[in-house]
């Protein structure tokens, strides 16, 4: 599924509900440069697999709301990058999001929206203080 919808930039809406992500492993750069994108709807991704997830929604400049509270992000997982320059997005839910290796979150909320509010239940101390110190322009509560 990598680059999958890549550049699609006239995209604006996308039903995805019935794609069985049961084994995929890279979902790098999935929506990247999907720029008129408002929503997503990812509830029934399946993500206990994947080992790639940079770029996913990188540069998604009219993404407002995203709930991937049910990604599991509970490994060894690539996520840089992951949400850079998603200046709209105002509500992201990453309450599942426990990162283990800290060198896999370079710049993951690079150049976000001042307005952000990241619901970050499961990330450990250490790794919480890189990503604040990573996330430049976002605000995480």
């Amino acid at each position: 599924m990598s680059c999958m919808f890549t550049e699609c930039s006239s995209l604006k809406e996308l039903n995805i509900s019935n794609f069985d992500t049961n084994n995929v492993t890279d979902m790098s750069c999935m929506f990247d440069e999907c720029s008129s994108l408002k929503e997503l709807n990812l509830s029934n991704f399946y993500t206990n697999k994947v080992t790639n997830m940079k770029y996913m929604f990188s540069k998604c400049y009219s993404l407002k709301k995203l709930d991937i509270s049910n990604f599991n992000i509970t490994k060894e997982i690539l996520i840089d990058y992951m949400f850079s320059e998603c200046k709209s997005l105002k509500e992201l839910n990453v309450s599942n999001f426990n990162i283990k290796n800290e060198d896999n979150i370079s710049d993951i909320f690079d150049e976000c929206s001042d307005e952000i509010i990241a619901k970050i239940k499961s990330l450990n101390k250490k790794n919480h203080g890189k990503l604040k110190s990573e996330k430049k322009n976002c605000i995480i509560i």
